[in-house]
């Protein structure tokens, strides 16, 4: 189970985790109401490092890029669904639209991002070049999304 740590905190647990040989992979995500495809994007996440950081988009920056009727679950219930999977080790929050600037200061060994990106297209790009942070894309689960979810039950 993991657990909700501030990004000072992730930055320091990173640090020394490497330092005793232990690997990080990082994502990154609004994860509003958890589905199938997000767990298996998450499993597959983890399955690249010991263990697994999601940065989980604030409520503000969820707002800013999904429209004010978003999310629909808040960030400490968003973060504790997340901690309750066995393959999450950290949730982080973060505030700005990009999960750039945290990217850069916790340097993880991976980083993951769905398969609708290639490296040409990541908004991180630059950064994961920089830090030599390996990035791996992950195929989407077909039909899986929150937006599907939320159409579906504005249908009935």
């Amino acid at each position: 189970m993991g657990r909700l740590v501030t990004q000072n905190e992730i930055i320091n647990i990173v640090k020394e985790g490497q330092a005793k040989g232990k690997t990080f992979v990082v994502t990154n995500g609004c994860f509003d109401i958890l589905h199938v495809g997000h767990v298996r994007y998450l499993e597959k996440t983890k399955s690249f490092a010991d263990n697994l950081i999601v940065m989980l988009n604030s409520d503000k920056s969820v707002k800013a890029i999904k429209g004010e009727s978003r999310p629909i679950n808040n960030e400490k219930d968003r973060a504790e669904i997340l901690n309750a999977l066995s393959c999450v080790d950290y949730v982080v929050l973060f505030e700005e639209n990009s999960p750039a600037k945290l990217l850069e200061n916790i340097k993880p060994d991976v980083y993951t991002k769905g398969a609708d990106y290639t490296l040409e297209t990541l908004p991180e790009r630059d950064i994961v070049l920089k830090n030599n942070i390996k990035v791996e894309f992950i195929e989407f689960v077909q039909g899986k999304s929150t937006t599907n979810v939320i159409n579906k039950i504005n249908e009935k």
